[in-house]
C-alpha cells in the first residue's frame, strides 16, 4: 500500500513549529520521519518565503510563524497561515505541552541541585 498524507512536509514542519517554536531540527526530523537535512531545507524554504522568522537564542534557533501571511495556493489565497493552524493545531494541547515542559525543566533543575 502506498504511503501518502493530506499535508505536505512543509505543512507538517509548520505544525511542528506551531507546537514548539523552540524545536530543534533533529526533533522536527524525528517527529516527521524525515532526515535532518530535509528538515533544514524545509525550514529554510519557509524562512526564505517569510512564513517563519528564525531568531538566534544562544546556540539554538527559535521560530516565529507569520500567521497573517496568505496561503500559497491560488484557490486559498483569502486564507492565512493562522487560519490553517487554527484548524490543525489544538492550542490547549500546545499550551499544555509548554506547561509540562516548563515543569519538567524546573523538576530537572531542582534534582540537579
Amino acid at each position: 500500500m502506498a504511503q501518502w498524507s493530506f499535508l505536505t512536509n512543509h505543512a507538517r514542519v509548520l505544525l511542528c513549529i506551531a507546537h514548539d517554536p523552540d524545536a530543534r531540527l533533529r526533533d522536527i526530523a524525528t517527529t516527521l520521519g524525515i532526515t535532518e537535512r530535509s528538515a533544514y531545507g524545509i525550514v529554510n524554504d519557509l524562512a526564505d518565503d517569510g512564513y517563519v522568522v528564525k531568531e538566534r537564542d544562544g546556540r539554538r534557533n527559535r521560530y516565529q510563524i507569520q500567521h497573517h501571511l496568505p496561503l500559497r495556493e491560488r484557490a486559498s489565497r483569502e486564507r492565512t497561515i493562522g487560519d490553517l493552524l487554527g484548524v490543525l493545531v489544538d492550542t490547549n494541547t500546545r499550551n499544555g505541552n509548554r506547561k509540562r515542559a516548563a515543569k519538567a525543566a524546573r523538576t530537572s533543575d531542582a534534582a540537579s541541585r
